[in-house]
């Protein structure tokens, strides 16, 4: 498939908005996740990799708000 191919063949859902959907709960759920590595690296007593993984979540939180954020947008301007 090239890189312009439509996603729906794969998914069976060619639907924008399930994309984004699928996009903000990844980034929540890596933000989630990276909370673990932080502990693992704080219990460590590796506080450059504490932070790194700090970085990484806050942005994963933000591109998670984001996605929120345009969904809302969205899906009120459908109705």
């Amino acid at each position: 498939m090239s890189e312009t191919g439509e996603t729906g063949q794969f998914t069976g859902t060619a639907d924008k908005n399930y994309n984004i959907i699928w996009f903000t709960e990844q980034s929540l759920s890596n933000a989630l996740r990276l909370q673990t590595y932080i502990a693992d690296a704080e219990r460590d007593g590796d506080t450059e990799l504490a932070e790194f993984f700090r970085k990484a979540q806050a942005e994963s939180r933000k591109g998670g708000e984001l996605g929120k954020k345009l969904l809302a947008a969205r899906l009120s301007s459908e109705s």
